[in-house]
């Protein structure tokens, strides 16, 4: 799998890049390895440039470097957003039995991995932390390529199940995420700032 044309194919035609996908054979490693742990790095990245070294943003802190404070934000946040997709592909493919749908946990993790495409590409805008919201785009055009998933069918969804399958994936990625923010900002007491995947 080419990453660059991945990428693009599923941000420009994720309808026709989702029936490609189907058919692939993909393990949950092959997934991750070239796909996620490349694309889940741009956030985290982006996020203490734009902290450390371009705002110059100062996290509060007990003792220690606010530098290595930042970093270890980074990580943290990075390794945490790979934990919540693998999380949601698991969960997406535990609920498919309640929606008619086939139980695979490698199209399931398709599911959850490429969704997250455009929120991780979008997590370049953390590089400036005042621009670092607009990266709410990029999960929001997440959900749509989500849906699409859904849709494809990926999962073997009967039509009339589709969009109750999708809303409850929905809310389990954000509670996910919601509490993914909640454990970083509380361990590294940052206030005000919410963490996007």
């Amino acid at each position: 799998m080419n990453l660059v044309a991945r990428v693009q194919a599923i941000l420009l035609k994720p309808k026709e890049e989702w029936v490609k996908i189907k058919d692939e054979p993909t393990t949950i490693q092959q997934l991750f390895v070239p796909y996620a742990v490349i694309l889940a790095a741009i956030p985290a990245v982006a996020q203490f440039l734009g902290w450390a070294v371009i705002g110059g943003f100062r996290i509060p802190y007990a003792g220690g470097s606010w530098m290595m404070r930042a970093l270890l934000y980074a990580i943290f946040s990075y390794i945490l957003s790979l934990v919540v997709v693998y999380a949601l592909g698991f969960i997406i493919n535990a609920l498919a039995p309640n929606f008619g749908s086939t139980q695979s946990l490698p199209l399931a993790m398709k599911l959850a991995v490429y969704s997250m495409t455009p929120a991780w590409i979008m997590g370049i805008f953390n590089l400036i932390p005042a621009l670092g919201a607009l990266s709410v785009l990029g999960s929001l055009y997440g959900l749509y390529i989500l849906y699409l998933g859904f849709a494809t069918p990926l999962m073997g969804t009967p039509k009339e199940k589709i969009t109750g399958y999708f809303v409850v994936s929905l809310v389990v990625a954000i509670v996910l995420m919601f509490v993914i923010g909640i454990v970083l900002n509380a361990a590294f007491a940052v206030r005000g700032v919410v963490a996007f995947f």
